[in-house]
């Protein structure tokens, strides 16, 4: 059973690996060396499907400097179609929709086999930020041209300690097709409870079946990685940022946190009965960090094997 049957299926335990495509300066031979080496790499974990970011600059939405500079990545799509060709499990492709124009959108929505390709589609990171289509147009777009292509959301702890209302944002996405969400990088354990807590409470009284909630891992072997962690948004906790900021291996006290915060989640889950899954984040350049990575994955797939009814 692949991820696309799987979602609809609303199953739990899906484990995902997710990278940013190569820098768009990147030359064509060097950005098919990073593909097949990411190929080779993830063949040795079992995941259940790759997603590939899509970057944007979100400095309207953060006024501080920025720990890393923004550099414009590869399309997304492009950098499937033409450097992964020997990837032959699914992709979940992000859109930041407000950077492309309606046609665009659409040929690219057209052109996807949904069988293979799954998408999550991406809103402005603020409200005052230009955008070519809007969220809400984007979803509706999806609906009257690739109805059959699985549509995913953002959802975000830290919106719902905030405002609390995170779960019901959730919904009008889930209303509007959505059909899995994934988190941005959780090291907030409770926060990502409570806003999971929220959508089934909610579900129930609406009778409403939820859809996968998939959170996102990332570990983190510096404190610049941290400080870009937090600048992007993330929350961590006081006493986490503690052992990190204190501790001679930060790398090896993140993986340790992130296997924890993992546990956390599936248990809580398999107690609400909301079905979940993991991905993890491999972002960085650093190779310790990106071994790092698979070894969670494959610590995360170990843990959490599939259901034998999705194999």
């Amino acid at each position: 059973m692949d991820l696309t049957e799987r979602l609809s299926n609303r199953d739990s335990r899906l484990l995902l690996f997710s990278i940013t495509p190569p820098r768009r300066t990147t030359q064509p031979d060097d950005a098919q060396r990073i593909a097949d080496i990411t190929v080779e790499r993830l063949r040795t974990i079992d995941v259940d499907g790759l997603i590939l970011y899509d970057i944007d600059d979100e400095s309207d939405r953060n006024p501080e400097e920025r720990p890393f500079p923004y550099l414009p990545t590869m399309d997304p799509g492009y950098f499937h179609t033409h450097h992964l060709a020997a990837w032959d499990r699914p992709v979940v492709v992000y859109r930041c929709v407000g950077k492309y124009d309606e046609a665009t959108l659409k040929n690219w929505l057209t052109e996807q086999d949904p069988r293979r390709v799954a998408s999550v589609f991406v809103g402005a990171s603020s409200s005052s930020k230009a955008v070519h289509v809007s969220l809400r147009d984007a979803q509706a777009l999806r609906r009257d041209v690739r109805p059959d292509l699985p549509l995913g959301a953002v959802a975000i702890p830290e919106r719902h300690s905030r405002g609390a209302d995170e779960h019901l944002r959730m919904l009008r996405k889930q209303e509007s097709g959505c059909a899995f969400f994934v988190t941005q990088v959780v090291y907030d354990a409770d926060a990502a409870k409570s806003m999971v807590s929220d959508y089934h409470y909610e579900c129930a009284a609406r009778r409403v079946r939820p859809v996968p909630v998939i959170f996102t891992l990332s570990v983190c072997g510096s404190l610049k990685t941290l400080a870009f962690l937090e600048w992007l948004g993330v929350d961590v906790p006081r006493w986490m940022r503690n052992d990190l900021d204190h501790t001679d291996a930060p790398l090896t006290t993140s993986y340790d946190h992130c296997a924890e915060t993992a546990h956390q989640l599936a248990a809580f889950c398999e107690r609400l009965g909301i079905p979940y899954g993991f991905n993890v984040e491999s972002v960085s350049i650093r190779r310790a960090e990106i071994d790092a990575s698979v070894d969670l994955a494959t610590h995360l797939r170990r843990e959490h094997p599939r259901h034998p009814r999705s194999t």
